[in-house]
């Protein structure tokens, strides 16, 4: 009886703590488990930034007319003088048909010049020479061109300015380049990029008072109000050299690092660093080449010619093709067009990009388009990571936002394409999803003419890094790098190290 009692007394407890009980659902953390970035990772302003890949400098301006590259600042207005009505319509659809996504106009150089009608200066086009010079605005016909023709578009303006007598003093940054880099905001909001070079003073006019006159940049142009002035209006301008979201590669020659990190601990003045960047950078810095089409200088002179299709090509190659961008420079002439021959090549340049690499190029069509044997080969991988989400269909799909990947703690794998029957291959391209870092660290590339024996390809390239876009000339060359190719039953892509678990949104054979 007593222990009759005693159940009822511990189970009338039990009873009311049931009544009370509820189911709760929990939603796991990380449901799909998706892989953590890899520190730092880009802003997204960054990331369409890089999306942009390639894209045309136009330089043009007080120079074009005086022969100079860097004038003293004391030229008269009356010297900018076109000849004919400067058309931008006309600069950018030649390099569209180019490959190219957009372009920055230079609408400020060190000579002070203004190429529009800015309360900053008298220094502008208002005291032009010719009616053409006084009513053509370049920033706006320029971005007006631009979005009809669905390119990306910014400007170029000079921080150092050897007219303005404002320049070194505390006035100039909140009187001239400030206001002007608002007003040239002001052009539209959907620009994707200005353009700050590095030039830090020296001797100039400086309203008549001549002498040398040098700055720390740091310090002097206010960089972070600069960034948040002109972000709160175009917000996804990047501000490049000068701005900090994007750096100098180091050269003007049109060439990256093989091995390329996105990412600097500083803006630093070491060319090694800039051309290849820092696999230790705690700031995420991508790279963009600039670099002349033309063979005499950025802006437009007499005598003139332009690089073949073969040379630009290579300049691809070796940017867009190592983890960088490229900005191309094509100078208008003095009547404010492309010459006819730069035309003529840039239309070449596209015609390569779209049949060796299936480069999107306005007036080509399929075609002539390269084929991707990627799309039609039996791809297998040895790891996979877990969640369903990070399979091998990801790499082909043609999808940015999707990926394969390994799981966390693996830093190495290995990717087989196999065709039914042999394939002449000549380019492979690597991405990897920058949103979550750069990782990729050290790769290996084999082919197999039968299937069983393997042969390493580019054994005398860094084939290291990988990044936003790599694109390997199989043959290990980029100044050659078309060639017979190879004929392949197979390809083998092994990844031996990365800085964690690796992850590729994208791969191509052509």
């Amino acid at each position: 009886m007593k222990i009759k009692f005693l159940l009822v007394g511990l189970l009338l407890p039990m009873l009311g703590f049931a009544q009370e009980f509820q189911f709760v659902s929990q939603e796991l953390d990380n449901p799909d488990n998706a892989p953590l970035p890899c520190h730092p990772v880009p802003h997204e302003r960054q990331i369409l930034w890089n999306e942009t890949e390639f894209y045309a400098f136009f330089h043009y301006g007080m120079n074009t007319f005086t022969g100079k590259e860097w004038g003293f600042g004391d030229e008269a207005e009356s010297i900018y003088a076109p000849k004919a009505m400067p058309d931008p319509e006309q600069w950018v659809t030649s390099v569209k048909a180019a490959g190219m996504k957009g372009g920055i106009a230079v609408v400020k150089h060190h000579d002070g010049f203004c190429l529009w009608p800015t309360a900053t200066t008298t220094h502008n086009i208002t005291g032009a020479g010719s009616e053409y010079g006084r009513t053509a605005n370049i920033p706006q016909l320029f971005a007006e061109a631009s979005k009809k023709h669905d390119m990306k578009y910014g400007f170029y303006i000079s921080p150092w300015d050897r007219n303005s007598a404002h320049y070194g003093k505390d006035t100039y940054v909140t009187e001239v380049f400030l206001k002007q880099c608002e007003e040239l905001a002001e052009y539209g909001s959907d620009q994707f990029e200005m353009w700050f070079d590095g030039a830090r003073g020296g001797d100039g006019y400086y309203g008549g008072e001549g002498g040398n006159r040098n700055i720390d940049a740091a310090i002097y142009y206010d960089i972070p109000n600069l960034r948040w002035r002109v972000h709160q209006i175009a917000p996804n301008c990047v501000m490049w050299g000068v701005g900090g979201e994007a750096r100098w590669i180091g050269n003007e020659s049109g060439y990256a690092g093989e091995t390329d990190w996105a990412m600097t601990d500083h803006d630093t003045e070491d060319n090694s660093i800039r051309g290849q960047g820092d696999i230790n950078g705690w700031l995420w810095h991508p790279g963009e080449s600039d670099a002349k089409a033309t063979t005499h200088g950025w802006f437009w002179h007499n005598g003139e010619g332009i690089h073949s299709a073969e040379r630009l090509f290579q300049m691809y190659l070796e940017t867009v093709g190592r983890n960088a961008t490229l900005i191309l420079n094509i100078p208008p002439d003095q009547y404010g067009v492309l010459p006819q021959h730069s035309v003529t090549e840039l239309a070449k340049l596209g015609q390569l990009l779209h049949s060796r690499l299936a480069v999107p190029v306005y007036g080509l069509d399929e075609t002539t388009e390269a084929t991707d044997l990627a799309k039609t080969a039996t791809i297998e991988v040895d790891k996979t990571r877990d969640g369903g989400k990070y399979e091998k269909a990801n790499l082909t799909d043609g999808n940015k936002d999707t990926y394969w990947g390994v799981n966390d703690g693996e830093h190495s794998a290995t990717i087989t394409l196999t065709w039914n029957t042999p394939q002449v291959i000549r380019y492979l391209v690597m991405q990897e999803p920058i949103k979550l870092g750069q990782r990729i660290k050290e790769f290996k590339i084999e082919y197999s003419e039968d299937g069983s024996s393997w042969t390493e390809l580019c054994p005398n390239m860094q084939t290291t890094t990988v990044g936003y876009k790599r694109i390997i000339p199989l043959n290990g060359s980029t100044s050659s790098s078309y060639g017979n190719g190879y004929n392949a039953k197979q390809l083998r892509i092994t990844i031996e190290d990365s800085r964690a678990c690796p992850l590729l949104s994208n791969l191509n054979v052509y």
